[in-house]
């Protein structure tokens, strides 16, 4: 191919130089024409002769190379073979060692099989019947075992428990002190001068009836120089009179319709105090945000109801303190033994309205409101009526002595005058057409107030005497008591 090409290019020279004669011979140059072709031709023949070695020499050079890579894949071809005739010997040999691995394991399998007949018939016994047996004998072993060591266990426990629950019990009760304070049944209330106290009796007297029938205590305006002292054995009452008293004081409009105004007032402000009430001692206790809203508002009524002279929400924050800390000592969970400890006396501040025992009503409440069972449980049984089953309900008994049985928490009195107090209202309560029953003058009074619709002025007659037949019938009391049943007719219009 390369030598056609020379001769091609050769032609094409030697065609170029006869051009050009021809053109130099029409010029009139033939004898320079002439020259210029025989150099030409000169020339074209050394590149042709040049060119030609040159492509002998390349493909000289091009038959060694594809000799040498012919030569290195057939070395690799040999090669090749010689490893496929190696891996067919080495496939051979492990086909004949797999075969003698089957024959060897079908003996040991025949071995096996041999000894195990022989000894099921040496021993009489099937092999699930022997494995059977010796488990039994195994665990009689280890019975025997447990039950001793269990016996020491309790032995070593029985001996050092009495110790460790002191040590527990003391130690709550050193991270937890808190001031004994027996709260009275009466409020005092500064007056600032004599004339504020005419004002507040009112002409013959109305405005302090029309104070006392709504907030039902009695007000004792001549026992104390400069004080108005307000008593009644509910201290939720209590509060709003006093409430009252200061609003209408600092207002100084005082008359009986100023003053239902502002008893309203005094009691909406009372419901808001008792719900911070019951947030503030769930955060101080460390489970805000675990207790129903309802439930809440039943704690924070707490803040005003005593229970043997002690303030309960205040009893039940220690409570839940010492609780918490007994839990975590002995393992119990700490979060529901607070919250149980903390409503272990919510019921109380029902008992006025619902009949029963304040831990039932308690535990209903907790259910009613989707409260943890083990909550629920642990109110139930803080008192003796009911088995503590659980830790959390145990510790919550427990607290619930060591909080009452300290020197000065109680006073026994004020609470058999409470209990008397609320019976009174109970007795009254109890008959048809009663809007409302104060007990008041250190239960000396019981103020009942009929609707006027249902009683008429005999009806009131005969109802006096039922209440004081059933209060003499059913009640141990001191002196005398007197049964005051009022009833008002009001007619209201407005000029528009």
């Amino acid at each position: 191919m390369l030598e056609v090409i020379l001769t091609i290019v050769g032609l094409m020279v030697g065609g170029g130089g006869v051009f050009a004669a021809q053109k130099i011979q029409k010029n009139g140059q033939a004898a320079k024409a002439d020259k210029l072709i025989a150099n030409a031709q000169k020339e074209a023949s050394e590149v042709i002769l040049k060119a030609t070695e040159t492509a002998k020499k390349e493909a000289d050079d091009m038959r060694r190379e594809v000799k040498n890579q012919e030569n290195k894949v057939a070395e690799r071809e040999q090669n090749l073979l010689g490893k496929i005739e190696e891996l067919d010997r080495r496939s051979e040999n492990l086909r004949k060692g797999e075969g003698e691995l089957e024959e060897l394991k079908n003996e040991v399998r025949k071995i096996r099989g041999e000894a195990q007949a022989k000894l099921e018939k040496i021993a009489k016994l099937t092999k699930d019947e022997a494995a059977s047996k010796l488990m039994k004998m195994t665990e009689k072993d280890v019975r025997g075992d447990l039950v001793g060591l269990v016996g020491k266990l309790q032995q070593d426990a029985e001996a050092t428990a009495e110790t460790q629950a002191e040590m527990i019990i003391v130690t709550a009760m050193e991270r937890m002190a808190s001031d004994v304070v027996s709260e009275r049944t009466v409020t005092a209330v500064p007056l600032p001068d004599e004339e504020m106290k005419g004002r507040i009796i009112g002409k013959e007297g109305r405005n302090i009836q029309a104070l006392q029938m709504a907030t039902g205590v009695d007000i004792l305006v001549d026992d104390t120089p400069g004080m108005i002292v307000l008593s009644s054995f509910d201290p939720v009452r209590r509060q709003v009179a006093r409430l009252s008293l200061e609003m209408l004081m600092k207002d100084g409009r005082i008359h009986p319709a100023r003053i239902e105004e502002v008893v309203a007032k005094a009691q909406a402000q009372i419901d808001k105090e008792v719900v911070r009430a019951g947030e503030d001692a769930a955060r101080e206790v460390g489970v805000a945000g675990f207790i129903p809203p309802e439930m809440i508002r039943l704690l924070g009524e707490l803040k005003f109801r005593t229970s043997y002279g002690q303030n309960v929400l205040q009893h039940s924050k220690e409570m839940a303190q010492l609780a918490g800390t007994i839990a975590e000592e002995v393992g119990a969970d700490v979060r529901i033994t607070k919250i149980a400890t903390l409503l272990h006396d919510v019921g109380k501040a029902v008992t006025h309205r619902i009949e029963g025992k304040h831990h039932h009503i308690g535990a209903e409440l907790a259910r009613k409101y989707g409260m943890d069972e083990r909550i629920a449980h642990a109110i139930e049984a803080h008192h003796d009526d009911i088995e503590a089953t659980t830790p959390e309900a145990i510790i919550v008994r427990v607290c619930d002595a060591l909080s009452a049985a300290r020197p000065g928490a109680r006073n026994i009195s004020a609470e058999n005058f409470v209990e008397r107090m609320k019976e009174l209202e109970n007795i009254a309560t109890s008959f048809d057409g009663i809007d409302k029953a104060y007990a008041i003058s250190a239960g000396r009074e019981v103020r009942v107030i009929v609707r006027p619709e249902k009683i008429d002025d005999l009806s009131a007659i005969k109802l006096s005497r039922d209440i004081a037949n059933k209060i003499e019938g059913t009640m141990q009391y001191p002196g005398t008591i007197k049964v005051n049943v009022i009833r008002e007719t009001r007619a209201i219009e407005y000029a528009k």
